[in-house]
Formats: structure tokens, C-alpha cells, sequence
């Protein structure tokens, strides 16, 4: 904990500092220019091995780390500037490495946000378009990736290309979730929009799977009155469902400022409306509510730190809070880890709305893995690796469970793979960041790889970079 103190202290400094100085977009093009130089200088040199960002491995947020970094050809990526906040076109350019905290300490007091701002503060721009992002927003304004408005992208030959809807659009379509294995991002530029000062949230306990299931998709349906959507469930039949609005007028005596490190972490304060059987509603200042289960990583902290929660630490310790995942995953001995893969669950499994109950229900007999996140998510029909069975915009819900399963039924990569297969008959599919034990066919089955695959072709990406599946599936990582 005081090493992630010092970290993050050392990532703010230097990210205010070259935000203020302005260097950040010079520096680009000449870093830019330097990426481009590594490639060219690959592909003279034979293509030898295929190549991979230079991130280590420990610093990503997926819980392993990819065996494919240790025989490939890293090129170092050094992208974690906001470029530019253009508030008359009002869009935002970035470096694929700046952090979702990073940004809303740069929008938020500017008064802007972006439409979809996945929660935990060190996921980056460049991973949730290579991968997935959603929140609370997404019912109404769809994934991470459908409020980006262009990329630019460095192929395996070491050309720079833009790619936008009007501009190949193909590799506009193809980039998200291609983790990398269609060349390298070096700017993206996003939607941004007014912001208010608050969110108000509604709490609403309910006590009925069935009654959950009808609240929840009346609430994610009505965009107009909802800008934020999301329901904890704490068991089978008990849950809270949450609506959020955008506001700048408040009620001062119900203003809850969650943020503050002596506050109890954001869940079990929820939990405390299902426990007193009460409706009930708050103020919470924007930039908290955005990141308000970053502290106790939703409810992993309560496995790594027992009493973390406990007032006296809170007090004490809780500016602390939370460890950084990468420096988590750099010091866990391996026992730690086989440990987790055998009796702990951390996995994102994304269904058509049409088949909640039926999920919750596999998931209440397979796992038994309390509180649930469910997280409405309307998906585009565009071109691409995730588009919706039916090709037409359809609402989804993201189950996110994380924790130590209690059924007698689960057996770790067993259940998961078991869990796999549903969500493949389903029409669903699974974010990639967590460890995946679908078989290579049944990977195919679950993304649509048409597109992904012309592009391999086009831009001579096979010799160039590793294909998905040999990044995320459970065998490609340690």
C-alpha cells in the first residue's frame, strides 16, 4: 500500500505537469515517429519473432500475465498524455495510456465528461478499446468503443493511418477488442459532454428475483429520464437497484461525498438500504460516483483485506486504499495464484436481457458468488468481433462476478468453462481481461471473427502479431 501511495503521487505529478506545460501534444508526433521507427527497423531486421507493446506484463488489470510477451519483440510505448479538449467540436484526444482517473481530473472540473466512463481508475483508454469497457451509462450511450470517434493506429509495416466511420472504416470497426493483433494505437479521439456537478442516486431494495428482473429492464429502457443504470444483487432474490441522474441543483442535507478514504466502501453502504428494507436518495459529486468502487475494487478488498472496511482502518489507513492491482499481481507468490484459479472467481459475462433470469439463476447454482454487478449495456449492431445475435440494436446486461464461490458445485476452471458454454448458447460473450478456458472453436463461436480476419489478411498482420486468442485464452497466460 505505502509503494501504490508513492506510484500514484509520482503518475499525478507528472501527469499535471505535462498537461500544464502543453508539451504533450509536440511530444506526440515525436514519439509517434519513434514507434514507427521500431517497427520499420522489425521488419528489416526479418520478423523474427512477432511483436507486442512493451508494458509489462504485472501492469495490465488482467489478474495473469501473457506468456506471449516473453518471446516476442516489444516495442515501447510511452503514450500517456492527453492531447487535446476541444470544447466546440467537443471531443477529447488521448494517448492510449491515459488512466479513466486521469481523465476525469482533467474533464470533471472543466465541466466535461465522456458518455461511457468504465469504473476503476487505472483502466486505459488504449485497453478498453483493445478490450471492453461498459458502466452504468452504457444502457443509454452503448460500449466504451461506441463513443470513440477515430483512432490512429500503427500497422506491421510501420505505416500511421487514421480510421474514423467515414475513413477506413473497416479497421475502425475491426479494432475493438482486438487486443493488439491489428497493430498499434497511438491516439484515440472520443465523444465528450457536458457534465453536471452530481449524480442523484436512487436506492431501491427489492426482494424478488422476478420483481428485480422486470425494475431493471423498465429503468435501463427509459433513457430519457436515466443517465445511469445498475443493480447489485446480494443473493438470489435480494438486490438493490440503482438510477442515477445528471444534476446541479441538490439537497445539501443529502449531498454523500463516498470518495472521502474514512467513508465505508460503496457496496456495503448500498447493502445497508436492502438491510433496512428503505428507498432512499443521495447526492454524490460526479468524479466520486464515476470511481465509487475503485477503493474496495467492488468487493475484492474484503479477500485481499479483511478489515479494510473496519472504521479504525478507514480512518487510519484508508487514504491508502485501494493497492494497485499491477503491484498485487507483481508481489502474489505463485501458490497465491493457483489458489485464486482454483476457488476464486473474477469474470464479466455479458447476455442478452431477454435471459437474465435464466443466467442468474446458472450462476446462483454454479457459483454462488454474492453481491452479483449487473450492468445494462445497449449494443450497436456494427460491424465487428461483438455485435448482437439478431443484428439489430439490443439491450445486454454485464454479470460481473468477483469473489470465492460458495456452491458445492463449482470446480474452478471446470464451472467457468461450464459458465462459458452457456453464455455462448446464449449469444453472449465474455470480457476478455479475466482468465478464459474456451477451446478455440468454441472462441470463434462466441466473436465474430469475419471482419477480424479479412483485416489479418489485408494489412499482413500474421507474421506481425499474435492472434487473440493466443493472448487471452487461460493457456497463453501464467
Amino acid at each position: 500500500m505505502p509503494v501504490s501511495v508513492v506510484f500514484e503521487f509520482y503518475l499525478v505529478l507528472r501527469n499535471w505537469f505535462i498537461f500544464k506545460a502543453k508539451s504533450a501534444p509536440y511530444l506526440h508526433k515525436k514519439k509517434v515517429e519513434k514507434i514507427q521507427h521500431a517497427v520499420r527497423l522489425w521488419n528489416e531486421d526479418g520478423k523474427k519473432t512477432k511483436m507486442c507493446t512493451g508494458r509489462p506484463g504485472w501492469m495490465t488489470m488482467s489478474l495473469r500475465v501473457g506468456k506471449y510477451k516473453e518471446r516476442s519483440t516489444r516495442i515501447k510505448l510511452e503514450l500517456y498524455d492527453i492531447l487535446n479538449i476541444d470544447v466546440i467540436k467537443e471531443t477529447v484526444l488521448l494517448e492510449p495510456q491515459v488512466t479513466m482517473g486521469q481523465l476525469t481530473a482533467a474533464l470533471v472540473p472543466l465541466g466535461w465528461t465522456i458518455p461511457v466512463l468504465p469504473e476503476l481508475d487505472d483502466l486505459t483508454v488504449g485497453g478498453l478499446i483493445m478490450g471492453c469497457g461498459i458502466e452504468t451509462s452504457s444502457h443509454k450511450y452503448g460500449l466504451f468503443q461506441h463513443t470513440c470517434i477515430s483512432y490512429d493506429i500503427i500497422l506491421a509495416n510501420g505505416d500511421l493511418i487514421h480510421c474514423a466511420k467515414d475513413q477506413n472504416s473497416d479497421l475502425f470497426y475491426a479494432i475493438p477488442w482486438s487486443h493488439g493483433s491489428l497493430g498499434f494505437i497511438v491516439a484515440a479521439e472520443l465523444k465528450i459532454m457536458p457534465a453536471k456537478k452530481y449524480v442523484r442516486i436512487n436506492y431501491q431494495p427489492i426482494i424478488d428475483l422476478d420483481d428485480m428482473v422486470v425494475k431493471f429492464q423498465e429503468s435501463a429502457a427509459n433513457i430519457e429520464e436515466n443517465d445511469f443504470v445498475e443493480c447489485l444483487a446480494y443473493s438470489k432474490d435480494e438486490s438493490v437497484l440503482m438510477t442515477g441522474q445528471l444534476v446541479d441543483d441538490v439537497e445539501p442535507q443529502k449531498i454523500n461525498c463516498i470518495g472521502r478514504f474514512w467513508k465505508p466502501w460503496f457496496y456495503q453502504h448500498v447493502q445497508g438500504f436492502l438491510s433496512a428494507r428503505k428507498c432512499g436518495t443521495e447526492y454524490i459529486p460526479l468524479r466520486e460516483y464515476y470511481h465509487r468502487h475503485t477503493r474496495s475494487l467492488f468487493w475484492e478488498m474484503q479477500d485481499i483485506l479483511p478489515f479494510g472496511n473496519h472504521p479504525v482502518f478507514r480512518y487510519l489507513f484508508g487514504w491508502t486504499m485501494p493497492p494497485k492491482i499491477s503491484l498485487l499481481k507483481l508481489t502474489s507468490p505463485q501458490v497465491i495464484l493457483d489458489l485464486y484459479e482454483k476457488r476464486h472467481v473474477v469474470q464479466d459475462m455479458v447476455v442478452p436481457f431477454s435471459c437474465l433470469k435464466k443466467s442468474l439463476e446458472f450462476f446462483h447454482k454454479q457459483t454462488e458468488l454474492y453481491p452479483l454487478w449487473l450492468c445494462p449495456a445497449r449494443l450497436e449492431n456494427v460491424p465487428g468481433l461483438v455485435h448482437p445475435f439478431g443484428n439489430k440494436p439490443e439491450l445486454y446486461v454485464d454479470i460481473g462476478a468477483y469473489g470465492n464461490p460458495k456452491s458445492d458445485a463449482f470446480m474452478g476452471p471446470a464451472t467457468v468453462a461450464k459458465i462459458e458454454s452457456f453464455v455462448i448458447e446464449h449469444h453472449g460473450f465474455q470480457l476478455l481481461y479475466a482468465d478464459s478456458y474456451l477451446t478455440r472453436d468454441n472462441f470463434q463461436k462466441m466473436f465474430d471473427h469475419t471482419l477480424h480476419k479479412q483485416l489479418r489478411k489485408k494489412y499482413d498482420c500474421e507474421d506481425a502479431f499474435d492472434e487473440i486468442y493466443d493472448k487471452v485464452s487461460r493457456a497463453a497466460r501464467r
